[in-house]
């Protein structure tokens, strides 16, 4: 029970190129979108930096009527000259006021466009992200499963795409501020005075060198911080699932410490980097006070000793503009860092992404995969060995052929092997060595979709959604499925659940059922008992109709009379099939056509029920067993 990353602390090696470059990949699909939002963006921030300007000249024009130009001057919206008369300056005043509407109109209608527009974009982003990433998760392998935890992969389908989108609904649009607030008051600075413009813009390649020095020391933290909190949720994921078992052993302290030590491994990592965030910002306020004063000091001395009109000097209003845009200039270079924070968060959580999307399946179809028109349902292992990975092999050249229509019982220890084998049946795994065939053809050259449509699984703990008793039996047909989830099943999908039921011989408790057929079942069946589920889960196989059945231990933690149900359904759900029977109650399978007894991952013995009885074998000894601890228990 050991913690880890949750499996995915490498997935940068499957990321193809910059992580980010791949999100933006995304965001092109929608680039008329995306690319008007950004223009309306960039005229929202120009139209700001209108009444600044509009100020300034209300100083030096309207109310002092000076002859200096400035920049409205400059472009024509003002007349040149000196102005005179109370009745041209108010003259002067007006039209100013209205440049100042029209400024906050054109800002007010290109604000809007351009939140919705990149906001509508980041949701779409995150919809075919989360939808993506789901489907290839759905394509990935038994063994890639197998190897990352529950914890993990929630995480990224949830926190870490949610991440991306919030940074391409907040962050993308501070770097088009950041672009365009800078360069426009760059421009309009230097028309008023080019010493101070140097001044004031002095510290915006600072802040750039030092925001790229931060993202250097932020990042390794960031990541260790993403790795703890996958532990994490991995914990406390496995912790609310496993609660039963908690409580029944009495673990409270136990799990509490590991908990509180992954929390406090979580608050120290965020600690540290709030102590380089809280630095970094620090600094930076510094600084830009340092260039205040400088401009306070200089622009005030060259107002106090220039000569009024004189060609080049600082006016009065272009000092006012002055402050009214340093303000406005470093206020969103003061979040380079806060953004640089916001991108190292979107870069960990897109190297887990598509890392993810970037893992190829290990099982896929052929490129021209075999897709008969029906499957009779003959099963041949031909010297099957298999092994887990690098592991050591669980399965040593097995052989077997059962005909189709052939009803096979496995017994073994456990451990032996007997459900590894049968799930290199529907490929859940690749053979080692050897050849698994379904009618003669090798398992690896069929389509899998057709494959596995040909065979139905019932596991030990059949595993329920949350839904309706319908929906969990519809889930054995693709038509019947779509009918119940959409809530208004046709009488046709309706019958054919109850039919499933019926043969499954669960039709009984179900109507005893508060809603009948439409009563939830809970988080993972919890609402029902381990015997419901498993005439569930027969139905559901039943509403399949498989040619190939595998029943895997379904009757080993029920009670004698829910077995005989159960058996009941299985003889019914056997019928014309072919089907293996995994049994811990040697009971359930001393009727089927061949026992096959495993240990240690071969085939040790093989014969009818009556036949393996007689010996003196693995069986008889189980069946011997078996049979004691009943009279004991009489």
């Amino acid at each position: 029970m050991t913690d880890d990353h949750g499996g995915f602390e490498h997935a940068r090696e499957n990321v193809d190129g910059h992580p980010m470059v791949s999100l933006l990949g995304y965001a092109k699909r929608y680039w008329p979108t995306l690319t008007l939002g950004v223009l309306a963006a960039f005229l929202t921030r120009f139209a700001r930096l209108v009444p600044p300007i509009v100020v300034a000249a209300a100083i030096d024009r309207a109310i002092r009527g000076s002859a200096d130009a400035g920049l409205l001057t400059d472009v024509g919206l003002l007349p040149q000259g000196e102005i005179t008369g109370e009745a041209a300056r108010l003259a002067v005043l007006e039209q100013l006021v209205l440049i100042a509407v029209l400024a906050y109109l054109v800002r007010s209608v290109a604000r809007f466009i351009s939140r919705y527009l990149l906001q509508a974009t980041a949701q779409k982003v995150q919809r075919d992200l989360r939808n993506d990433t789901y489907d290839h998760l759905q394509r990935l392998s038994m063994d890639f499963f197998a190897d990352h935890q529950t914890g993990g992969m929630m995480s990224i389908l949830n926190s870490d795409i949610n991440r991306l989108e919030q940074f391409l609904n907040t962050e993308f649009r501070q770097l088009i501020r950041v672009v365009a607030t800078v360069g426009g008051i760059a421009i309009i600075l230097w028309t008023y005075s080019p010493k101070l413009a140097l001044i004031a813009l002095a510290p915006v390649p600072v802040i750039g060198l030092a925001s790229s020095q931060f993202l250097t020391w932020i990042e390794p933290r960031y990541k260790s911080i993403r790795e703890t909190v996958a532990r994490l949720n991995t914990r406390l994921e496995n912790n609310l699932g496993g609660a039963a078992v908690i409580k029944s052993f009495d673990r409270y302290s136990f799990e509490e410490s590991r908990v509180a030590t992954q929390s406090e491994a979580y608050h120290d990592e965020k600690v540290a980097a709030l102590r380089i965030r809280r630095g970094f910002f620090a600094a930076l306020r510094l600084l830009t006070g340092v260039v205040f004063v400088l401009v306070l000091y200089i622009g005030g001395t060259d107002i106090i000793s220039g000569v009024p009109g004189e060609a080049g000097a600082l006016t009065l209003g272009g000092f006012a503009l002055f402050f009214l845009l340093l303000r406005r200039l470093y206020s969103p270079m003061r979040r380079v860092g806060k953004s640089a924070n916001k991108y190292q968060l979107a870069k960990s959580s897109a190297e887990r992404v598509f890392g993810l999307l970037g893992r190829e399946p290990t099982i896929t179809s052929p490129d021209s995969p075999h897709t008969p028109a029906s499957i009779d349902g003959e099963v041949t292992f031909e010297d099957v060995t298999f092994a887990y990975g690098d592991r050591e092999p669980v399965l040593h050249d097995v052989s077997l052929n059962v005909p189709a229509g052939t009803t096979i019982g496995l017994a073994g220890a456990t451990g032996a092997g007997k459900s590894t084998l049968l799930k290199l049946i529907p490929r859940f795994h690749d053979v080692d060595d050897g050849a698994v065939r379904v009618d003669g053809t090798d398992v690896r050259e069929y389509d899998l979709q057709s494959l596995r449509d040909a065979i139905a699984i019932v596991e030990q703990n059949p595993y329920l959604f949350s839904g309706t008793v319908a929906e969990n039996i519809a889930y054995g047909d693709r038509e019947t499925l779509e009918a119940e989830w959409a809530g208004e099943p046709d009488e046709s999908a309706r019958a054919r659940v109850e039919r499933a039921a019926e043969a499954a011989a669960a039709d009984e408790f179900i109507e005893d059922l508060p809603d009948g057929y439409d009563t939830q079942v809970g988080e993972r069946g919890v609402k029902l008992s381990g015997g419901q589920r498993q005439r569930l889960a027969i139905a559901r196989a039943l509403l399949n109709d498989p040619e190939i059945i595998v029943f895997d231990e379904a009757t080993s933690d029920v009670d004698t009379e829910t077995e005989e149900l159960i058996q009941e359904s299985l003889e019914r759900l056997v019928e014309e099939r072919t089907a293996f029977i995994i049994a811990h109650r040697l009971s359930t399978i001393q009727n089927a056509d061949e026992i096959v007894v495993m240990d240690q991952g071969r085939i040790v013995e093989q014969g009818g029920h009556d036949e393996l009885v007689a010996g003196e074998g693995i069986y008889a000894d189980l069946w011997q067993g078996q049979a004691d601890a009943a009279a004991a228990d009489d």
